[in-house]
């Protein structure tokens, strides 16, 4: 995906920005790209809620394809974005896209529709069953995404990771 270089290079800058003003160890664990992700991820995930609260609420769709349509929209959205402005991708974009529909599917199954479902059956309103489920996925999908979609395949058979300070990572 192209776009303005200025706006990717200031993005990592604020990332790196935020990590550079971390206390101590903290500083040193987190990678630039988890906060691009908690960024990117966090505006598509209020997307997110707020699609699945009109499908349901207003739309009346049964709750199952409200989430489907609202998660699909949401990670397409998060796709571009992580691939756009916070991840350095080394594979060609069909490649991408290929492991990342495969994420997204046991992320889907498992944890969104799973999760989600399961506590709006116990009781929880969908809102808050939604968000505990979310809370989940962004364990999972960041791992996913740094290491898997847009990792550095040769990097990774070496076993080699790069250093976690840098602003591309």
């Amino acid at each position: 995906m192209t776009g303005t270089p200025g706006a990717q290079d200031r993005f990592r800058r604020l990332c790196a920005g935020v990590v550079g003003v971390l206390p101590g160890p903290l500083g040193r664990l987190v990678a630039p790209s988890m906060v691009g992700f908690c960024l990117v991820n966090g505006f598509t995930f209020a997307v997110d809620l707020l699609l699945l609260t009109l499908l349901i609420d207003v739309a009346r769709l049964p709750l199952w394809l409200g989430i489907t349509i609202a998660y699909g929209t949401a990670f397409t959205l998060s796709f571009l974005l992580n691939r756009w402005l916070n991840f350095d991708p080394e594979r060609p974009v069909g490649v991408q896209v290929v492991l990342f529909v495969a994420v997204v599917l046991v992320n889907y199954a498992a944890i969104v529709l799973g999760v989600t479902q399961g506590l709006a059956a116990v009781g929880a309103p969908y809102q808050l069953a939604r968000l505990a489920a979310g809370a989940c996925e962004a364990v999972f999908m960041y791992g996913a995404m740094r290491w898997v979609v847009f990792g550095r395949p040769s990097l990774r058979r070496s076993g080699y990771e790069p250093p976690t300070s840098s602003v591309s990572s």
